[in-house]
């Protein structure tokens, strides 16, 4: 670590996890960046919805506060936003174009934003010319944009959008929660994930119809938001919410999990879920959708199964001895501890940020300079908005 940073986070929640994985990622992310020394504020504002299921009030190492309107916000806590020496912005905040306008407008520091739904934004964009939480403008305007995407989509975030600054920061596991359980295997195959309309073919093919292929095995799908109307088989088991305590005894109760990726995630690839990772940090055997990008975490057949159609989920299910599956679940586990904790995504962080902090616009169409040696904390905030070279 090359200084301490004082870190305000703006995200859509860190203190509840009903019904979206935004609150998992920021937990361990902020903890990490914690643990390295930096001090984390994390503003939420107060919703009904998430008042209701707050599981983790008070995240270690992380000061969070509430607020209940746009007003407040800038009451409170624009001191706060105005001296950090990095503000970031999370996508899907309450009125997030109106808060991150606020930002721009008042932060003295560095200013980011953190896509956690980037393939979803750019379509968004596309189609209907912004969302609720950014504009294409606001690309441009914040120094760096942090994706849960890498690939190909971080030179479109420079090249097409204008942002001077893109980096993925991918969704992590927590090994102090995710780890093995010594529980029986309850269920064949199982899936854990909000509702999602384009997820939810992937899911009838690659779990529903092997379930109606094995009447005497037993299924589960955990999550919040599912219509009524959805024609569960009778030995798939609903699970309305699984708060993330739980989540370790549910990954190792089945003998294989299944991972499923939004549409949009798919078609822009490097686009993990955080229950990807979470699942390999307990052991558990993955079977996947393809998307471009995967054999770059996890390698396919070794750590992982990769499957289309109903029928490779059945070959895996019936083929696979329990000897083989807990070997891939071990690999997975291996490549997840190496490389997809908390603590390398704080570390990366910490990387993205000291660069943004020291790096100076170029000319259109130039070669981005080298960044220098991060220079002492006091001088960071000078450089936070950066001048023209020489």
């Amino acid at each position: 670590m090359t200084g301490a940073l004082d870190i305000v986070v703006l995200g859509l929640s860190i203190t509840s996890s009903w019904g979206n994985g935004h609150a998992t990622t920021y937990r361990g992310l902020l903890r990490e960046l914690a643990a390295r020394g930096h001090r984390v504020t994390f503003l939420e504002r107060d919703v009904p919805w998430y008042a209701a299921a707050r599981d983790c009030p008070d995240p270690v190492g992380v000061r969070t506060a509430l607020y209940g309107s746009l007003e407040e916000l800038r009451d409170r806590f624009g001191a706060a936003v105005r001296d950090a020496d990095a503000v970031i912005v999370g996508s899907y905040v309450p009125d997030g174009v109106a808060v991150g306008d606020w930002v721009l407008a008042t932060a003295g520091g560095l200013t980011a934003f953190y896509d956690i739904d980037t393939p979803v934004t750019l379509a968004a964009l596309a189609g209907q010319g912004g969302t609720e939480y950014l504009t294409a403008r606001q690309i441009a305007a914040y120094r760096l944009y942090l994706s849960f995407t890498g690939g190909p989509t971080l030179r479109r975030l420079e090249r097409e959008f204008g942002a001077p600054m893109a980096r993925a920061l991918y969704c992590s596991a927590d090994p102090a929660l995710h780890r093995p359980q010594e529980v029986a295997a309850d269920w064949a195959l199982g899936y854990l994930g909000t509702y999602s309309p384009d997820r939810q073919p992937v899911l009838e093919r690659l779990l529903l119809e092997p379930a109606r292929a094995l009447p005497g095995e037993r299924f589960v799908v955990a999550g919040a938001q599912y219509p009524d109307g959805i024609a569960w088989p009778d030995n798939v088991a609903r699970i309305a919410h699984l708060e993330p305590a739980r989540h370790p005894g549910f990954y190792s109760a089945q003998r294989f999990t299944l991972n499923v990726t939004r549409a949009d995630m798919v078609q822009a690839g490097w686009s993990p879920s955080v229950r990807l990772f979470e699942a390999a940090c307990c052991g558990t055997p993955i079977i996947s959708d393809p998307w471009p990008g995967l054999d770059s975490l996890f390698r396919p057949g070794r750590e992982i199964i990769v499957a289309r159609t109903a029928a490779e989920v059945l070959e895996v299910l019936n083929g696979m001895t329990p000897e083989a599956a807990a070997a891939l679940g071990r690999r997975a586990r291996t490549r997840a501890l190496a490389a997809h904790t908390a603590a390398h995504r704080a570390a990366e962080l910490e990387g993205h940020l000291h660069a943004a902090l020291t790096r100076r616009p170029v000319p259109a169409r130039s070669a981005p300079a080298t960044p220098a040696a991060p220079p002492p904390v006091s001088a960071l905030r000078r450089l936070a908005k950066g001048t023209a070279a020489g």
